[in-house]
């Protein structure tokens, strides 16, 4: 039978998988090709019934937007700052030029991939400009005319690295399917949900496969709901609407049970098996397997997630269910962040009186603020937020609302797993700590014990993963 989104969605599924290729992975187009979209097939001839979303090569939306890590401004910074935006578009242009140039060994026509680069950017060049003087003439919102530039910005990325692959595919005799859904030349008041369901309304998936934009133009704005992380909403949603056996996103590590780059590659393993709640712990101290609103759609509609690394594509990689526990006791990963605040407020007025906490969570919600864990005693609450989130503001509301408030840097290392809950782990890693002179400021765990947290000094971030890691090791072993 040959399958299109029209047909039942319970029929036909053995073998459709909806796959998301990263920006680093991208980049390495050559692997891209050979150890996914070729990977497992007889000679130059794909397996079909696959929708892979991908993302913009490796720095491109750096240069659209800012950069992810360190902040430098790229063109939309131009555009906000009332500056011109027209001379960092052209060397944008020239960059994905070169990007282009990169590629033609494997099967690219450059003149034809600059010949479409050249048509997208001098589109959103117009769109830019108008939205420039509509911003200049002071009757409107200036947040939604920069929330409209930053989607605009933004999609040209995902349109230039789907384009790239889709034609390359395409040049080897391969039946591909590009799947624009930046809605650059469609101006249908389409939700995204809505735009995906009409981008695959026709496409007959059992004899192609598909390259699908992780941007997707949608009324409510996929970057004004989730910023840097829409790709994998968009691939999260296509997931939902087309129900595959599996949903896969490739990235260029594994999922590993610690960093790799922390405690040496030959002291940790690919995770293999984990549910989405211990993915939802990871997203919560920054380490996402997968972005957690696209996350949820996944585990709602009962849809395993697989974690792979692009470049060991005979590894199984990571499944992610819903149900899965471990069948055997275990710590399954060590992870966590420095880069974290602790803003410890006191007052001796606290005991005894309620509403404390309460008025501490509603200054925080005042700005925007989500605490990755708290702490309370007699007199005084401790909350940790992300260093990011502090503001000079928000110190001066809790300073006038409360008797004395500190605020600290702080690192959180966490022990993860489905099923860890057994006597003596909280004693162990608090003894492997101590044994390299690490001092825990705070520790934590809900009662459902999937989540260990431990609060360092930002200094001895590092140095805790490694004593962890080395402990449950052979606590695992």
């Amino acid at each position: 039978m040959n399958r299109t989104i029209k047909d039942d969605p319970d029929t036909d599924q053995n073998t459709l998988t909806i796959e998301k290729i990263g920006g680093t992975s991208m980049t390495a187009l050559q692997q891209v090709i050979d150890n996914i979209i070729l990977f497992g097939s007889d000679g130059n001839t794909p397996r079909y019934n696959r929708v892979f979303v991908v993302s913009a090569f490796s720095g491109v939306t750096d240069m659209l937007l800012e950069n992810k890590k360190n902040g430098k401004p790229g063109v939309y910074h131009a555009f906000k700052k009332y500056q011109d935006f027209n001379r960092p578009l052209k060397k944008l242009v020239a960059s994905l030029k070169t990007i282009n140039n990169r590629y033609q060994p494997l099967g690219l026509n450059v003149e034809l991939a600059n010949i479409f680069l050249e048509k997208r950017i001098y589109k959103a060049q117009k769109y830019l400009s108008n939205l420039a003087n509509i911003l200049s003439s002071g009757y409107v919102s200036k947040e939604g005319i920069l929330q409209a530039a930053r989607e605009i910005l933004a999609s040209i990325g995902e349109t230039h690295s789907a384009y790239t692959l889709t034609q390359i595919l395409q040049n080897r005799g391969i039946n591909t399917q590009l799947i624009d859904l930046s809605g650059f030349d469609d101006h249908n008041s389409f939700t995204i949900d809505q735009r995906i369901k009409s981008a695959f309304k026709h496409i007959n998936l059992s004899d192609s496969i598909c390259i699908v934009t992780g941007y997707a133009k949608g009324t409510e704005g996929i970057m004004r709901e989730f910023d840097r992380g829409y790709s994998e909403v968009t691939f999260s949603k296509i997931a939902q609407i087309l129900k595959p056996h599996e949903a896969i996103i490739h990235k260029e590590y594994h999922l590993s049970t610690a960093d790799p780059a922390m405690v040496g590659i030959d002291n940790c393993l690919p995770v293999g098996f984990t549910n989405y709640d211990i993915a939802d712990q990871l997203a919560d101290v920054g380490m996402e397997a997968i972005h957690p609103k696209a996350s949820k759609p996944l585990e709602i509609g009962k849809i395993d997630l697989r974690i792979k690394n692009t470049f060991e594509p005979s590894h199984p990689g990571t499944l992610i269910t819903r149900d899965y526990v471990s069948e055997h006791k275990r710590v399954e990963i060590i992870t966590g962040t420095d880069k974290l605040l602790i803003v410890d407020v006191y007052d001796p007025n606290m005991v005894g009186n309620v509403g404390s906490d309460l008025l501490i969570m509603q200054i925080l919600a005042k700005y925007g603020i989500s605490y990755t864990f708290k702490t309370t005693s007699a007199n005084s609450i401790s909350t940790v937020i992300w260093e990011k989130d502090y503001s000079r503001k928000l110190i001066a509301d809790l300073s006038a609302a409360f008797e004395q408030v500190t605020v600290a840097p702080a690192a959180m290392v966490c022990l993860l797993g489905s099923n860890m809950d057994r006597p003596g782990l909280l004693a162990k890693s608090a003894a492997a700590l101590a044994s390299v002179d690490i001092n825990i400021m705070s520790a934590g765990l809900a009662m459902r014990k999937v989540n260990i947290q431990f609060l360092v000094a930002r200094e001895h971030y590092a140095a805790a993963i490694v004593a962890l890691n080395s402990a449950m090791s052979s606590n695992n072993s």
